[in-house]
């Protein structure tokens, strides 16, 4: 019993005492061209959908469209949604006291890509960090390019408090991401799995048993909890053709996103729970035809799933 004791008092002494692993930030100076100015802003509002968590939202509104004034300012999680302590998306905005005014880009671009803020700390993995880590330098660049053009908002916000032991286990989630070159995007399979991974499709449309995958990839069925009530599934988004999208043109899909287009100028109508999602279809629907082309091709060569989901239970679909 001793000895048993010693071991766990052993492990949790390492965890606790235990620093992310971390590389320098790097010194270098995002290029401020319109160009990755440009490309920062599509991947920050579209692709990686950041404004997603990191702006003020009306979630009464299909979508959960931004708030005007709101982009980049944080935003708290309710504490009832099943998350492991009180988690909160930080002010990201160039406020230098209450956002992120006095990182460097390379500060930024650590904490967007490895995981650790400017002082050391492991961000909760809920923020994409595990997958960002795939994004180009030449991307992370432009999204730091991007954060940089934002207007300063001075909003202050308690920090992420998670409890014991997750806070202590996601010390072990940061790690430096290195070089990683430029996709071709010439190549529209392996340009397509690049997006995929940065929009974190794999992830939502997958389901997980604490925070692992257990189901089949893009088979749909991950819950997630928006209020104690009320719960959203993912759907199956492998090319199954009976309970997945197998039997969907590349038309249909761009359709499938493009026809949120009109809510972009008209503003997104009242949602109720039967039409409430998380899925960032607000900003998909303004991806490139290409890049929506390219995640297609992706997605058609996964293996096909059968797995019939209903996305709203007890709301039908």
């Amino acid at each position: 019993m001793l000895a048993v004791i010693a071991i766990v008092g052993g492990r949790l002494a390492f965890l606790t005492l235990r620093r992310p692993a971390m590389a320098p930030a790097s010194t270098k100076s995002a290029p401020m061209t319109a160009e990755r100015v440009a490309r920062g802003k599509y991947l920050f509002e579209v692709v990686a959908d950041c404004e997603g968590c990191h702006s003020q939202r009306d979630f009464s509104r299909f979508g959960g469209p931004l708030v005007r004034g709101g982009r980049g300012m944080g935003f708290v999680f309710r504490a009832d949604l099943g998350l492991p302590g009180s988690v909160v998306a930080p002010n990201i905005t160039p406020d230098r006291e209450t956002g992120v005014g006095a990182w460097t880009d390379g500060e930024k671009i650590r904490a967007i890509r490895d995981g650790v803020t400017r002082d050391g700390r492991a961000l909760f993995p809920m923020m994409g960090y595990p997958r960002f880590r795939n994004m180009s330098d030449e991307d992370a660049e432009s999204v730091a390019a991007y954060l940089n053009t934002l207007a300063p908002v001075r909003n202050a916000l308690p920090r992420t408090s998670l409890a014991f032991p997750v806070s202590l286990l996601i010390r072990s989630e940061p790690r430096p991401a290195g070089s990683v070159p430029p996709l071709d995007r010439n190549n529209r399979v392996k340009y397509g799995k690049y997006l995929v991974i940065l929009a974190g499709c794999q992830e939502c449309h997958t389901r997980t048993d604490q925070g692992k995958p257990v189901g089949q990839p893009f088979a749909g069925g991950e819950e997630f909890r928006l209020s104690p009530e009320l719960v959203a599934v993912s759907a199956n988004i492998s090319p199954d053709p009976e309970t997945g999208i197998g039997r969907w043109s590349e038309q249909r899909f761009l359709d499938a996103f493009y026809k949120y287009k009109g809510y972009l100028a008209s503003g997104p109508p009242k949602s109720g729970p039967e039409r409430f999602t998380l899925m960032p279809w607000l900003a998909f629907a303004q991806m490139e035809p290409e890049d929506l082309k390219a995640i297609y091709a992706h997605l058609m060569r996964q293996p096909p799933v059968a797995n019939k989901v209903e996305t709203h239970p007890g709301y039908g679909r």
